[in-house]
């Protein structure tokens, strides 16, 4: 039982703690994705796990590869030479926003198989998704298959190392064009050519059909049927989990997808409690994502609105994202 008379001091004490937790995190948040892009410019492997970097690597050639392939035009994919595609790749590597987005997707993966691996939770079909696609509600049970059909043709990509640009959020896919653009730029021919295809890609884009969108609309409709603001990890699966964490705090879905880096358990004990879960509960989930952490129980001082705050004062929290 909590002492009575010394109570004031712990939230303060909490909080203080909490706080320089959280900007040791930003810090090595911050310097992620520089340290990234120069290991990936110089094929370095040595500071970042192998796979880390192999995959960034792999997505950005592959996006290069289909920036490539839409500018020479024709039916599906050819051959590029390794100089083409390292052009445009390193072109690509100069926008930070894109590099962070492919970390986030990276952590997304590696969380995504060592939850496969240690609790048995599907990849793509979650306990969630599979009670969904029973639903006799019509419009969940669309939404669900439509998400689990996504979900499918990202485990795939990651699988294959690559991100096909249709699943790039707008913003990303315009840093992806406009690198289009700025290369072809130098010939008349080649110029006139990608402003057509800036423009047939434009077209048939439609956010809301992403994975991610697919997710926010799911969880959306969850939540206005009165589902779970934020299902247990085990239960929803990675993606919905994210999405349902990234809407009840407010925060952008690749902060939340770095906050479950193991690096970073201040964010996401913050993000818990910020978005409505009981300290109980979010220990739960801290346990299910990082078995080897337990929460101070003073953790419970901080309510959602404090938990709010402290996160609100973050340098790394943007911007919600949303499709």
């Amino acid at each position: 039982m909590i002492d009575q008379a010394a109570p004031p001091a712990i939230p303060d004490r909490v909080e203080t703690t909490l706080r320089e937790e959280l900007a040791r995190g930003d810090v090595m948040a911050g310097t992620a994705v520089p340290i990234l892009r120069q290991l990936i410019a110089a094929g370095d492997l040595s500071i970042f796990s192998e796979e880390v970097v192999a995959r960034l690597r792999g997505m950005l050639a592959d996006i290069a590869r289909q920036l490539l392939d839409a500018l020479v035009g024709g039916q599906g994919s050819r051959a590029h030479s390794a100089g083409e595609v390292e052009v445009v790749g390193h072109a690509l590597l100069d926008n930070p926003a894109l590099v962070a987005h492919l970390h986030a997707l990276t952590l997304e993966w590696q969380l995504t198989e060592r939850l496969q691996a240690r609790l048995g939770l599907d990849a793509a079909a979650s306990p969630l998704v599979q009670g969904l696609i029973a639903s006799p509600d019509e419009r969940l049970r669309a939404d669900a298959a439509a998400f689990l059909a996504a979900q499918v043709r990202w485990c795939q990509s990651q699988r294959r190392m690559s991100l096909p640009l249709r699943e790039l959020p707008a913003d990303l896919l315009n840093v992806a064009l406009y690198t289009l653009r700025t290369l072809a730029g130098v010939e008349p021919v080649l110029a006139e050519r990608a402003t057509v295809v800036e423009s047939e890609i434009r077209r048939s884009y439609d956010e809301a059909n992403t994975r991610a969108g697919m997710a926010a609309r799911l969880m959306a409709g969850l939540a206005e049927r009165g589902g779970l603001d934020v299902p247990a990890v085990a239960h929803s699966g990675v993606p919905l989990f994210v999405e349902a964490l990234a809407r009840a705090s407010g925060q952008a879905r690749d902060t939340v997808l770095m906050s479950t880096h193991r690096s970073q358990i201040a964010r996401l004990a913050l993000t818990l409690r910020a978005s409505g879960l009981a300290a109980e509960a979010a220990q739960a989930q801290v346990l299910s994502l990082h078995p080897e952490t337990v929460l101070p129980d003073v953790f419970a001082a901080i309510d959602e609105t404090r938990a709010a705050a402290i996160l609100a004062s973050s340098r790394a929290v943007l911007r919600p994202h949303r499709p």
